[in-house]
C-alpha cells in the first residue's frame, strides 16, 4: 500500500481503457411511432477516430417485408451482429413459410445480444427495432441497449441524439399522428440536432414500416 506524499513510478501506470461510450454516442439513429407506422432514421456517416471515412453509410437493415433495425455501436460488431440477426430471422421465415411479428423478432435478438454477454465475445451494438404487427394491426418500436435491456417505446433514440431530441418527442409526438406529422417531427429533431450539437452528423436515411412493408423516404 503506497504511504501519502509518495510520487507514483512507472509501475503504477494503468494504461487507458477504451471508451465506447463516447465513440458510439457520435451517432445517432431515431425511432417514432404513429398511428400506423414506424419511422426509423440513422446517421449515414462511418467515422474513425475523428475522420470521416464514409459519408453515405446504411445504418439499418431490413430483417422482414414490415420489420426494420436500426443499429449503431463498434463498427465492426455492428455489421457483423446485424448481418447475423437479419439473415437468422430471414432463415425463419424461409423455413416456416412466416416472418416473425416485431415483438418475437425483437425479444430473440435481445435474447442473442444477452447471450454474447455471457461469451468471451460481446457484442457492442445498441439497436432500435420494430415494424408493423399484421396480426393484431398496430405500429412497435423496442429500444434494445448492448447490455441487453429491452423496453417498448412510443419514440426512442440512441447516442447524443437521446440527449438533444428526448425532450422534442416527448413534447411534439402523439400516438395518433399520421405520416406527415411523423416525418415532420423527425425533421424537427434532425434540425434540433444539427442546431445545438458540435459534430455535422450529415444526412439521415430514413425509412417508414406500415401495413404496406418496408419503403424509403427523404425528409
Amino acid at each position: 500500500m503506497r504511504s501519502r506524499g509518495v510520487k507514483s513510478t512507472s509501475s503504477d501506470y494503468q494504461p487507458t481503457t477504451y471508451n465506447y461510450l463516447s465513440i458510439t454516442a457520435m451517432e445517432c439513429s431515431f425511432g417514432i411511432t404513429g398511428k400506423d407506422y414506424v419511422i426509423f432514421a440513422s446517421d449515414s456517416s462511418a467515422n474513425r477516430s475523428i475522420v470521416r471515412m464514409k459519408a453515405n453509410a446504411d445504418k439499418q437493415k431490413v430483417v422482414s417485408k414490415h420489420v426494420v433495425m436500426a443499429y449503431s455501436g463498434e463498427p465492426g460488431d455492428t455489421v457483423q451482429f446485424a448481418e447475423y440477426v437479419e439473415r437468422n430471422l430471414r432463415l425463419y421465415g424461409i423455413r416456416n413459410h412466416v416472418d416473425l411479428l416485431p415483438h418475437e423478432a425483437a425479444s430473440w435478438t435481445r435474447n442473442q445480444l444477452a447471450s454474447s454477454l455471457r461469451s468471451r465475445n460481446a457484442y457492442s451494438v445498441n439497436l432500435l427495432l420494430g415494424g408493423f404487427d399484421t396480426a393484431h394491426e398496430v405500429p412497435l418500436l423496442y429500444w434494445i441497449d448492448y447490455l441487453g435491456t429491452m423496453a417498448q417505446v412510443p419514440y426512442a433514440a440512441h447516442g447524443y441524439g437521446a440527449y438533444f431530441c428526448l425532450s422534442t418527442m416527448d413534447r411534439f409526438h402523439s400516438p395518433d399522428m399520421d405520416l406527415q406529422q411523423g416525418l415532420g417531427l423527425l425533421k424537427r429533431c434532425i434540425d434540433e440536432l444539427s442546431t445545438r450539437f458540435i459534430v455535422n452528423l450529415g444526412t439521415f436515411k430514413v425509412r417508414v414500416a406500415d401495413k404496406d412493408g418496408v419503403r424509403e423516404v427523404t425528409l
